[in-house]
């Protein structure tokens, strides 16, 4: 049997909104992105573990607020303090992560089938988030990321790229299709490629 994505039967591919006459390089790029597995994991208060002394697929738990450690599998999301969001495309992440930190100092959940991935990429995708998310975008550069909100709908913005912009939104897999909706309203000004 195989998963059915968040986004399957809504994510809609081809050219939308105000597109006539432009080069279709020069669009925003709308992409679910799927087979990513999410684990959260959150230290407990009563741990002595150095964050130092982990080491999940080559990288840290950072405890700077907002930041991203990445690799090209790999990318681990500062959540909350304490708290870490793992998103990977690797199969045995959740493998690696119990091998890495014991029950005794952290609590870790696999989080991979109550999300939905949505990727906007593109040289307007910092004006599409701002019309519906009160983040200063303007100050957000690659490897930062944030818990926020789009209409009302709790997300967490990773900046994967500079140039051409790239966010990957991660939202609850129950309001993934409200997002898609809003998120492709915001575009249509633009014009945008669902991919």
């Amino acid at each position: 049997m195989t998963a059915i994505s968040p986004l399957q039967f809504i994510h809609r591919k081809g050219l939308f909104g105000d597109h006539h006459k432009k080069n279709e390089k020069d669009l925003t790029n709308i992409t679910e992105i799927k087979n990513l597995n999410m684990v959260q994991i959150f230290q407990y208060k009563k741990s002595q573990v150095e964050l130092e002394s982990i080491n999940i697929d080559g990288l840290n738990l950072s405890s700077q607020s907002l930041k991203v450690s990445s690799n090209q599998n790999t990318r681990i999301l500062w959540n909350a303090p304490n708290t870490w969001l793992v998103v990977s495309n690797k199969e045995d992440i959740l493998k690696i992560i119990n091998q890495n930190c014991n029950n005794n100092d952290f609590a870790i959940t696999d989080i991979t089938h109550s999300r939905a991935t949505i990727q906007i990429k593109g040289f307007k995708a910092k004006e599409i988030l701002k019309k519906g998310c009160p983040i200063n975008f303007n100050e957000f550069v690659k490897n930062t990321c944030v818990g926020s909100i789009f209409h009302g709908i709790n997300i967490v913005v990773d900046c994967i790229e500079n140039e051409p912009q790239t966010f990957n939104i991660i939202i609850l897999r129950s309001f993934g299709e409200s997002f898609y909706h809003h998120i492709t309203d915001a575009s249509l000004e633009f014009g945008y490629v669902g991919i």
